[in-house]
Parts: structure tokens; C-alpha cells; sequence
């Protein structure tokens, strides 16, 4: 009977060491987890959109009952949503009427959510926005160029883009994505092997990756706010030009009087 308090705390203990184990486990990043499965590939996806029944093959078919939003808002595309065959291509869609009283010309913002718990196992819904007047007709098609930006919360990180809508004419906008968005990726600054947990004492600050596009994902999309048009105007599109050095940069970046030694 004297052991029994000792056993007991010894259970005790082993518990919380149990429970701050797994509240370790579910408090950890995405990105320093183990890599797992997206459970849903880019040819499961495509397979699913292919299984999908359209509901349109024309711009004409498609409602516009819903505004654009005033700011960007998130819509999932996939499993669900409404998909439509446009020239032989079969994507999921939005369509939006466009704001009336918004002075022209103005930008619209978007973003694409990586499609994954590990990089190198995403992939990302590529839009192509299209404009189009009061009779259904296009205007102007965009196949949006996506960019890197990463913010300080997850709200402001992601691949962003815009498309301007300077045409009076335009009354109505339609996003989907393209056969070439389909087949297509973006540019990602930072390699898959800097989210490694395997060897977490190589991991690298530097390099690229190109996230594949994909049939499926989560877009925002809205009238352009100050916080899109910095991700935007400052995302990062591609692999940078060579440099000639960090000193060479700062010599011609700092003012002259800086450059002197003792003036």
C-alpha cells in the first residue's frame, strides 16, 4: 500500500509528459511537420473535374448575381463548385457583375493559396480573368502572372496578382483558369528543401522552386486594397538578375558623402 502514492505520480507525470508531447505536436507549423501526403493530387483533381458535369459552355450561360467584392474575399474552387467547358477546357468558375459607380480605370486583386501542408507537394489554382460587356461578349482576357509575396501573417503571403478594368463597356467579370494556367506554374523563391524536417540542420536560405499549377485551390478576389496592391507591385516573379555583390550594391545605393573614408 506504501508504493501506491509513488506509482501514482509516476502516472501522473508520464501523462503530462504525454499531453505536452501532443500539444507540442498540434502547436507546431505546418511547414516544420513531418511530410504527409496533400491527400489529393493534381491528377486526382483532374480527374475529379473531369468526372464533373458542366453546367456551361458559354459566357452568356453563367449568373451575375453576385458583386464583386469590395475587398478581396476567399472562394474554395473544387469539389462542389460549378464547372464550366469553355473552347474544350473544363474549369471551375466564378462570374461577378461589376461595381457601377467605381471611378475608371481600377484594379482588381487576387491571390492563390498554395494547395498543400508541404511545398513540395502543392500546387496552386492559376486564374484568367476575363471582361466582358452588357451583352456577354469578351473585352479583355487575362491570364493572371502570379508573384510571390510573403507578409507578415498568412493574410497577406501568397501568390498575388491583378488585372485592370479600364474599359467602360465592361459589366461583367468571369474567373476561371485556362488550359495554359492548367499547364503551367509559378515561380517560388524559396526551395522545398528549406521545409525539410529530415535534416533540419541543412536547411537553406536560398534558391527557387516552381510550384505546379492545378485544376482546384482557394482564390481571393476584390476590389484592390492597399495591402494587395504592396503584395502585388513588390511580389517576387521570377529568379532575380545576377548581382555583383552586396558591397558593389551598397556603394552605388548609399549617398556619396557615405562612400568617402574620414570627409
Amino acid at each position: 500500500m506504501r508504493y501506491r502514492p509513488f506509482a501514482i505520480a509516476i502516472l501522473v507525470a508520464a501523462c503530462t509528459v504525454l499531453g505536452a508531447c501532443h500539444s507540442a505536436k498540434a502547436l507546431l507549423p505546418p511547414n516544420l511537420r513531418p511530410a504527409q501526403s496533400t491527400g489529393v493530387t493534381i491528377a486526382k483533381a483532374q480527374q475529379a473535374l473531369k468526372d464533373a458535369t458542366p453546367c456551361c459552355s458559354s459566357f452568356a450561360d453563367f449568373s451575375y448575381q453576385t458583386l464583386l467584392p469590395w475587398r478581396p474575399k476567399k472562394f474554395k474552387l473544387g469539389s462542389g463548385s460549378l464547372v464550366a467547358d469553355l473552347n474544350g477546357t473544363r474549369s471551375y468558375f466564378l462570374a461577378f457583375s461589376l461595381p457601377p459607380d467605381v471611378k475608371l480605370p481600377y484594379r482588381v486583386g487576387l491571390k492563390s493559396e498554395l494547395h498543400g501542408s508541404w511545398l513540395k507537394d502543392s500546387y496552386l489554382f492559376a486564374p484568367t480573368v476575363v471582361l466582358l460587356d452588357d451583352a456577354f461578349q469578351p473585352i479583355d482576357t487575362h491570364d493572371v502572372n502570379l508573384c510571390e509575396y510573403m507578409g507578415w501573417s498568412s493574410a497577406s503571403s501568397g501568390a498575388f496578382g491583378s488585372v485592370t478594368v479600364s474599359n467602360p463597356k465592361a459589366r461583367y467579370l468571369v474567373l476561371y483558369s485556362s488550359a495554359q494556367q492548367q499547364s503551367s506554374n509559378t515561380y517560388w523563391e524559396q526551395s522545398p528543401a528549406a521545409f525539410s524536417v529530415d535534416t533540419p540542420n541543412n536547411m537553406v536560405s536560398n534558391g527557387s522552386f516552381k510550384v505546379p499549377h492545378g485544376p482546384n485551390g482557394t482564390v481571393w478576389i476584390g476590389l484592390m486594397t492597399k495591402t494587395y496592391a504592396q503584395a502585388v507591385d513588390h511580389g517576387v516573379c521570377g529568379k532575380p538578375p545576377q548581382g555583383q555583390g552586396v558591397l558593389h550594391t551598397l556603394r552605388t545605393a548609399l549617398p556619396v558623402h557615405w562612400s568617402g573614408s574620414g570627409s
